[in-house]
């Protein structure tokens, strides 16, 4: 036990990638928990770590909360199975979730389970305000990102716009953020995650630009309603380990995982 009375919490992690180091850094450095990694779940395994195989071997090191870090595929092939097990699932991949079907089945899951679904904010600020907001009445979300152009390499732009050859910022994406989420599944996690605190899949305006001056992940979130019109703009540094990822994603993640062992939540 803690000095607290507490146990340290009990976390267990699918995948080994940047995000999922940064998130174990930043609680082993800066959040002051008690905390401890059953096993982590990964291709190839984490060898300074504890390794486990199978999901059935990450439940069995009894963790008090699961942390996907692995892509939309890892929601897809573990998802269900964690929730129905009882364990908080804190989903990182947070576009697979425009998979309707995807979706029902992780909420059937949780509610089976008796526990909860749990998405970080991750690289945009101002989810809590668009999320009340929404109690308020929203009329208009519309969501812009805005990266370097190698940050876009590997995804469909590359198909529609020379990303090495560009001289200004050009918009290469309009649509919904259903759309993005599915074409651009490790560039839109934050445009999911404006869809479900807002208006929802369908009707949440997305663009998404290459920006040869951008010095970092540029989100730019407009929403408006009864609360009034909300412009939110942030530059994010890009992660060292993934420069499709933003580097306060991690600490997103650090942040949820630090308040459910502290006595003052912000």
């Amino acid at each position: 036990m803690t000095m607290a009375g507490r146990a340290p919490l009990r976390i267990g992690f699918i995948g080994d990638g940047g995000i999922s180091r940064s998130v174990r850094e930043t609680l082993s450095i800066d959040c002051g928990i008690d905390f401890v990694v059953t096993g982590v779940l990964s291709r190839p395994q984490a060898a300074e770590l504890v390794p486990v195989h199978s999901v059935e071997d990450l439940l069995a090191t009894r963790p008090d909360v699961v942390v996907e870090c692995a892509g939309h595929g890892a929601v897809v092939d573990c998802g269900v199975q964690v929730l129905m097990a009882g364990v908080p699932l804190l989903i990182v991949s947070i576009g697979s979730l425009a998979d309707d079907a995807l979706l029902a089945s992780l909420r059937a899951a949780a509610e089976a389970g008796g526990t909860r679904i749990i998405l970080a904010a991750g690289a945009m600020a101002g989810i809590d305000a668009l999320s009340a907001a929404r109690l308020g009445g929203l009329t208009r979300v519309r969501y812009t990102g805005r990266k370097p152009p190698f940050a876009w390499r590997g995804t469909p732009a590359e198909d529609l716009i020379a990303l090495d050859a560009l001289e200004g910022p050009t918009t290469f994406y309009r649509g919904t953020a259903r759309e993005a989420a599915l074409a651009y599944p490790k560039n839109s996690n934050v445009a999911a995650t404006i869809a479900l605190a807002g208006l929802g899949f369908d009707a949440t305006e997305v663009e998404l630009v290459a920006d040869p001056d951008a010095t970092g992940n540029i989100h730019e979130l407009m929403f408006e309603g009864a609360d009034g019109r909300f412009d939110i703009a942030i530059c994010g540094a890009p992660s060292k380990a993934n420069p499709k990822t933003s580097a306060l994603t991690g600490h997103s993640i650090a942040r949820l995982l630090c308040g459910m062992t502290s006595p003052l939540v912000i």
